[in-house]
């Protein structure tokens, strides 16, 4: 694993397991939600947004979280491990109220300076409607990768629990 890609619903916990691979992996985190937005929530343009990725992936190793469509296919081709969150949106939604909360007229550690939390009933719909919207569409993609891509679906938050611990144990036998 030297190019990750960690993509799902927003409040799946992307991020959080990003921060955690950056950590056990020594390899550099990027979260799109940095890249991807300026000052007072002003999205970069697709163009921009494909410019930065491609700074990225010349990189001998990366960790890239964030969904972001327009650009999904690309960090798909470009990572040798894909990890796909899957969670029910009940879920999905209840993580990030609790993120709201906690950073609460802040700026989350993974997102662009001048973007303070919010939660409004654009960003719920899109949770609510992700698994019938987004999530075909991600199986189908990941369905039509070569074999020699590691793909990691995770469908619940043991998943993920069971896929850390397996890699503290790999990187301590390493040492």
């Amino acid at each position: 694993m030297k190019k990750i890609a960690l993509i799902g619903s927003s409040g799946a916990g992307k991020s959080t397991l990003s921060r955690e691979l950056t950590e056990i992996l020594s390899i550099p985190v990027y979260h799109l939600d940095q890249l991807n937005w300026r000052a007072g929530w002003e999205e970069v343009s697709r163009d921009e947004q494909i410019r930065l990725q491609d700074e990225i992936f010349e990189k001998d190793q990366w960790i890239i979280d964030g969904n972001y469509g327009g650009t999904l296919s690309k960090r798909m081709e470009e990572a040798d491990t894909i990890l796909f969150f899957d969670f029910p949106r009940l879920l999905c939604i209840t993580r990030a109220a609790k993120r709201v909360m906690k950073y609460r007229n802040t700026v989350r550690p993974d997102m662009a300076e001048g973007c303070p939390e919010h939660f409004d009933l654009e960003f719920f719909k899109y949770i609510w409607k992700f698994p019938e919207q987004k999530t075909p569409h991600i199986i189908n993609r990941l369905r039509e990768l070569p074999s020699d891509k590691r793909v990691v679906h995770f469908r619940k938050p043991s998943d993920v629990e069971r896929f850390l611990e397996n890699l503290i144990k790999k990187q301590a036998q390493k040492k």
